[in-house]
């Protein structure tokens, strides 16, 4: 233990995280600091080529709002957000990323990323907001922009922040360990900017075994973000409003392309279509149910319907999509050849951009699209900000959008600060801004690097921080390395010991009291108060034995902070969807105890927030106020 050298890095703006909300980050803050005088510095658990939501790549840029060419408002995207969140949304924060948005995406383009064109030269939609991109490389262009704007010596990777620095309330830094070398590392600054992700695997994942790693979000992520501003004292919003996607099955494979793009259908074993007989159900959920495009989690809750009254699986009904397209040439042999080869290739390439398994798992499975059809199913929880989910801080919004009205409420000074002065969020940090996927947390990181820069303008001195605040951190970030060196052989097994827990089996406690009782895959994500309390319960005992977590090396260390924090990211889940007397996203969760909306008391946000000094929680409620009225 004693060998860990403590090296301790000073800047005035640290930036935590390496996906594309950090990238944004990164970019805008070597430019405002640079004119300010100012040091930036980034650190990365991973590298940041391949760091973040976005690592193995993408197929299309699912925020583009196309503001000059005039066909489309903020406002359009504001509603859009609103309604797909069943009214719970933070207009002043989705406003200024769809405002900003456009920006990055031509960034993006000017940095090198092939974005389809048609033969006018322009660009190729999947949707009303999404772009087709060549996006095999898609990180790696927008990280080498980054990279290029903070120079080398101002980034830092392999390096997993766990705690943060704090005095008086502020925030002072950050402290983590290299997951390479024995350096238990202590960062100094003067603002913070969490990016680092949102969380998987906190729910049993539907691939088990050998192909535990596999999931729809990176199995990296792992509630760091939550975990970091939760000690930090930041007020967290929409907790409750985990994401389920419906993904091709086992691959975890997009289907976005196959419904916007292809147009293609998806029935049940019986060749029903849920989207037209379950028609009726949306009914119980006006005004959100009667919306176009009806919103994600209840598009996921009709085929829910379907799979839990026996009628699954459920199909993606490619082969149809692609003949009902090449049958346009059908009078042209050359053509619907050309045409189907064309198809053919789309098919495959849409996978093979973003998510390689799922090509493999067709190859392997002898299908062909344009034959047969593939099964879809809803996959396991994930919390995520950035796409359809909402959980994240609590975060000042713009000035300039804010009325009378929400001033008060939803700005303190900074664009994207939390509650935690000189704290600021952004991607799946930051919580009740859905939809803003990779261009918009790009573009979020922009907004918050800026805000950032200003805070430390304002407020230019490093907050003192205490050596034997420094030395109980780095005690407790390695002491599941003295665990295990005291203790491990003391079994002939060991995996199986009396003094400690490996972080593995730690991990599928958690997850089998998040699927049992929290609302996962084998409760038909459905769940209730007594089944909430009893989870609160078991969380409690598993947190007392997280004391025990041992680790044998450096990587099984990293493992062990990991699952801490999925641990504090399934509490706040779980107090969250207790605290809501209702069930709004049916398709993400049921509350079986309350199985309807309700719009008089619960149209607002729910809150938490955890106090250190006493160790408890604090929910409040928070009102939603709109913006852009029609």
């Amino acid at each position: 233990m004693k060998e860990f050298q403590t090296v301790t890095v000073e800047t005035d703006l640290l930036i935590v995280g390496g996906g594309m909300s950090a990238c944004g980050a990164a970019v805008e803050a070597a430019y405002w600091a640079k004119q300010n005088g100012l040091k930036v510095t980034l650190v990365d658990k991973a590298a940041m080529d391949r760091s973040g939501a976005v690592a193995m790549g993408l197929s299309a840029i699912n925020q583009y709002v196309d503001l000059k060419s005039g066909n489309n408002t903020v406002k359009n995207y504001v509603d859009y957000v609103r309604q797909d969140l069943m009214g719970i949304t933070r207009e002043d924060l989705v406003a200024n990323i769809a405002r900003h948005v456009d920006s990055s995406v031509h960034l993006f383009e000017k940095w090198g990323l092939p974005i389809w064109k048609d033969e006018e030269g322009n660009y190729v939609h999947e949707g009303r907001w999404q772009l087709m991109i060549n996006g095999e490389s898609y990180k790696v262009i927008v990280a080498e922009a980054a990279k290029n704007a903070l120079g080398n010596d101002n980034i830092y990777e392999r390096i997993f922040i766990v705690e943060p620095l704090m005095v008086d309330g502020k925030i002072a830094g950050a402290v983590g360990f290299s997951t390479r070398e024995e350096k238990f590392y202590v960062f100094k600054a003067k603002s913070v900017l969490v990016g680092m992700g949102g969380a998987v695997h906190i729910f049993k994942p539907r691939s088990t075994g050998e192909g535990l790693g596999r999931a729809w979000y990176p199995p990296w992520n792992t509630g760091s973000s939550t975990y970091f501003t939760l000690q930090a004292g930041a007020e967290q919003t929409c907790q409750e409003v985990r994401f389920i996607p419906v993904r091709f099955k086992d691959g975890y494979g997009p289907v976005g392309a196959w419904f916007l793009l292809f147009k293609s259908r998806a029935t049940n074993a019986m060749g029903g279509e849920y989207m037209v007989e379950r028609r009726p159900e949306l009914d119980n959920w006006v005004p959100y149910g009667k919306v176009k495009p009806i919103p994600a989690n209840l598009r996921n809750y009709l085929g829910m319907l379907d799979t839990m009254e026996g009628k699954g699986p459920i199909f993606m009904r490619t082969e149809e999509a692609i003949q009902k397209i090449a049958n346009e040439f059908a009078d042209d042999e050359k053509g619907y050849k050309k045409k189907m080869k064309e198809l053919e290739s789309e098919a495959w390439e849409d996978f093979l951009d973003m998510t390689i398994s799922q090509a493999l798992l067709w190859a392997s499975s002898n299908v062909q699209p344009e034959e047969k059809s593939s099964e879809i199913a809803a996959a396991e929880p994930y919390f995520i900000g950035s796409h359809s989910g909402a959980s994240g801080c609590w975060v000042s919004g713009p000035e300039d959008i804010q009325t009378d009205e929400t001033k008060g409420e939803y700005f303190w000074g900074y664009a994207n600060m939390s509650t935690t002065p000189g704290l600021f969020c952004a991607g799946d940090a930051s919580g009740a801004s859905s939809h803003k996927f990779s261009s918009g947390s790009h573009a979020e990181g922009r907004i918050a690097a800026k805000g950032a820069i200003q805070y430390i303008v304002d407020n230019n001195t490093q907050l003192a921080v205490d050596d034997a605040q420094i030395n109980e951190l780095k005690d407790q970030l390695l002491k599941p390395l003295q665990i295990w060196e005291d203790n491990h052989a003391m079994s002939s097994d060991p995996d199986i010991n009396p003094a400690y827990m490996r972080p593995k089996m730690f991990m599928f406690r958690l997850q089998k009291i998040m699927d049992e009782y929290a609302g996962g895959v084998s409760a038909q994500f459905t769940t209730n108060e007594a089944m909430l309390n009893k989870a609160l319960e078991l969380l409690a005992m598993l947190r007392e034995d997280s004391e025990h977590l041992a680790a044998e090396d450096l990587h099984e260390l990293m493992r062990v902070w990991e699952n801490i924090h999925r641990l504090w990211q399934a509490e706040v889940h779980v107090r969250t969807l207790l605290f809501r007397e209702e069930t709004r996203w049916p398709g993400y969760y049921f509350r079986a105890d309350m199985p309807k909306m309700d719009e008089e008391n619960w149209l607002a946000f729910v809150n938490a927030t955890w106090h250190k000094d006493t160790g408890e929680w604090e929910m409040t409620k928070r009102p939603v106020k709109y913006i852009f009225k029609d």
